[in-house]
């Protein structure tokens, strides 16, 4: 049986990839078969395949690709690869592409019959838009996935966080947790920031992830409470 997950974050660039990459890890190192999934990308770039066909692809779908332990296509990785770097319906409109919400589904029914687990990472924050009436969010909701939130620590982040939280318990999707993320050095209010959340946020906080550089990336397993986002998915 196949227990899915989609991750969303506060804003884009808070470090959503780099957090479902230390996820999927710590869940293949217990045990698990992983898949990692990018249903929607903008920003990517041309890559001539082994069949010598040029292709599109995301350097944050390719990281979920090697994150995964199960073998899985980059198309079912990431079926949606827009080139332009814009908010996915802009990318799309410009690729002149729609956004079917059936190709998705067909995606994730082969990644659930491959993985026991299936991180699905998203686009941006919670309510990014697919085409002028369609959010990603949407999409979600109707799979009724659970939801993990990443909250990038920085300054404006209480408001973008307590917005989603809102969101996300208006839309009655099931929240498993939240991981802050620490992703500016120079901040210096953390503390206070997380105790803030940790008071108006009612789902579980599932780790924390200070500033780190490469030389201390071994550590994060400990600062994600894996045990606790299994828990909540049971």
């Amino acid at each position: 049986m196949n227990r899915s997950f989609f991750i969303t974050g506060t804003d884009t660039e808070i470090g959503k990839t780099f957090v479902s990459q230390r996820l999927m890890k710590a869940l293949v190192e217990k045990g698990f078969r992983v898949s990692g999934f990018k249903p929607i990308a903008a920003g990517c770039e041309r890559l001539q395949s082994e069949l010598q066909q040029n292709v599109w692809v995301n350097d944050d779908a390719l990281a979920l690709q090697q994150a995964s332990n199960v073998p899985m296509r980059y198309v079912d990785v990431n079926p949606y690869s827009l080139r332009q770097p814009s908010s996915p319906h802009i990318a799309a409109q410009c690729d002149d592409i729609t956004i079917d919400f059936a190709r998705l589904n067909q995606a994730l029914t082969t990644h659930k019959s491959l993985a026991e687990m299936t991180l699905i990472e998203g686009a941006g924050g919670w309510r990014v838009p697919l085409a002028n009436q369609t959010y990603l969010s949407d999409w979600v909701q109707q799979q009724q996935i659970p939801v993990v939130l990443v909250v990038g620590i920085r300054l404006g982040c209480l408001n973008h966080a307590i917005l989603t939280w809102e969101a996300l318990k208006r839309d009655g999707v099931k929240v498993l947790g939240w991981i802050a993320n620490c992703v500016d050095s120079e901040f210096k209010d953390i503390e206070e920031n997380i105790a803030f959340l940790q008071q108006h946020i009612s789902a579980p906080q599932l780790g924390e992830i200070p500033f780190i550089g490469s030389s201390r990336e071994e550590k994060i397993p400990q600062w994600l409470d894996i045990e606790k986002l299994i828990s909540q998915l049971d």
